[in-house]
């Protein structure tokens, strides 16, 4: 492996298989021999993922309290979907459902994966980094990978240099729970300060998004940066805290459950990166060859937040639980201040990569997403499947209220299978979007007709409703 210093270093931490992330902070990148020059094939991939972030907490989605201007302005400049889901309501099973192009339950990651945690995601799965890379695309990750034990936990390790990623910057090698938003960050001790005197981590994923998208502007890139924020403990940086407390009708403290100051002081922070991105790509004139995508792994803990007209949050398949804000802009295709109501999934960012950048799948690949190009392109207003389907099973339940469980959504129709005592749910999500009226017992034949379907999506994909 050929390996180029930025200046601001002497050498890289360079870690393979079952030991710690790559920690590049910031600083250096793999020579490819099949990179390919700017402007040639496919446009540059930027996919900003915040972590909890409900469905009602950006500006654009309606909210009066918090602040995101930039990405305000993403969605006038793009296309904001009303109806875009996690394929997971907690964080691992999405993030291994973006990385292969599958549900969950067919990789075999339905829950979070604890610190020492034995299951990982295999490296048998051609991930979406792998393959934009073998297209000549430059890789990177910024932030939070979680879907692997960790070394220092004594588990076998599975960073992301071993899915495609030739820069791993900011990434942990520890447990992350807890939050850990200013330096020295305890979820890997090894990285080092930049910013003085005090470092916010999302300032600093902010800062490495823009010098990555500088070092690979002569060249195709794909950039994920995965925020860690705004994950609880919620911890604001102090400035935008104060800012907030002073406004009408704040929370008190960081368990506010309603206009939370520290919630929206990491969402300002979240924005502001957003912000950063945006102005470089129209410094370096890449604005116009980048699609730019932000959007959420699952929805917000409802214990500091509310996702409300949304039922309940984080952790449940209630609607508050995985409907994410998503925004597209990719100029001279995507319609701006464009709108869709078309039901999307986390699974269909992988199909949608490949076509975006001119890519086939490998031969025998399994993908369950959809391409979303017809529908970015203004030509379509819905996609041709049956179906989304989610698959939630648990020994017992999440802290946060979740239930062991499953569900599909067909239509305007939503229906949840509690696993731990049978029960099911029924929403016609058209009328009710806050899932109030149960009509499992006034519509029987619809309730057995979407169990029915979720029952044969889980043979189908192999899913076991034990934990």
């Amino acid at each position: 492996m050929n390996l180029v210093s930025c200046g601001r270093r002497d050498f890289l931490k360079v870690m393979g298989l079952g030991a710690a992330a790559i920690v590049l902070p910031g600083c250096a990148g793999v020579v490819r021999k099949d990179s390919k020059k700017a402007g040639e094939g496919g446009p540059n991939i930027v996919f900003v993922l915040a972590d909890d972030l409900g469905w009602a907490e950006l500006g654009c989605y309606g909210n009066k309290f918090n602040e995101t201007p930039n990405l305000d302005r993403l969605a006038r400049e793009g296309m904001r979907f009303t109806d875009a889901y996690a394929a997971a309501p907690v964080c691992s099973p999405f993030r291994a459902a973006l990385m292969t192009g599958q549900w969950p339950a067919r990789v075999g990651i339905t829950d979070y994966l604890r610190p020492n945690d034995a299951r990982h995601l295999s490296t048998d799965y051609v991930t979406i980094a792998e393959a934009l890379k073998r297209g000549g695309y430059a890789t990177g990750i910024i932030g939070k990978w979680h879907l692997t034990g960790y070394a220092n936990h004594g588990a076998e390790e599975f960073p992301p240099n071993v899915h495609g990623f030739d820069e791993v910057i900011v990434s942990e090698n520890r447990g992350i729970a807890g939050g850990s938003y200013f330096y020295p960050y305890h979820f890997n001790l090894e990285i080092e300060q930049r910013i003085k005197p005090e470092e916010y981590l999302v300032d600093r994923c902010n800062l490495e998004a823009v010098e990555f998208i500088e070092r690979h502007k002569n060249e195709r890139f794909f950039l994920y940066l995965s925020h860690y924020a705004v994950h609880t403990r919620l911890v604001g940086r102090e400035d935008l805290v104060a800012k907030y407390e002073k406004k009408p009708n704040a929370g008190k403290g960081n368990n506010a459950r309603r206009n939370n100051p520290h919630l929206a002081a990491q969402i300002e922070t979240i924005d502001e990166g957003v912000g950063m991105i945006m102005a470089k790509l129209d410094e370096l004139g890449l604005a116009g060859n980048t699609v730019l995508i932000f959007t959420s792994d699952n929805g917000g803990e409802d214990r500091v937040t509310s996702n409300a007209p949304l039922r309940a949050g984080k952790s449940t398949l209630y609607e508050g639980g995985i409907r994410e804000p998503m925004i597209v802009r990719w100029p001279g295709v995507v319609e701006p201040a464009s709108v869709c109501a078309a039901p999307i999934i986390t699974v269909d960012f992988y199909p949608t990569f490949l076509e975006i950048a001119g890519i086939e799948a490998e031969r025998g690949q399994t993908l369950d997403g959809v391409s979303l190009i017809p529908i970015l392109k203004g030509g379509k207003t819905r996609l041709g499947r049956e179906a989304l389907y989610w698959h939630y099973p648990l020994d017992k339940p999440h802290f946060l209220g979740g239930r062991s469980s499953g569900a599909v959504r067909a239509g305007h129709w939503k229906l949840i299978e509690f696993f731990d005592d049978s029960k099911v749910e029924l929403y016609n999500l058209a009328d009710d979007l806050s899932e109030e009226n149960n009509l499992a017992e006034k519509m029987p034949e619809k309730a057995r007709e979407l169990r029915k379907l979720l029952a044969i999506w889980r043979t189908r994909v192999g899913a076991a409703v034990e934990q």
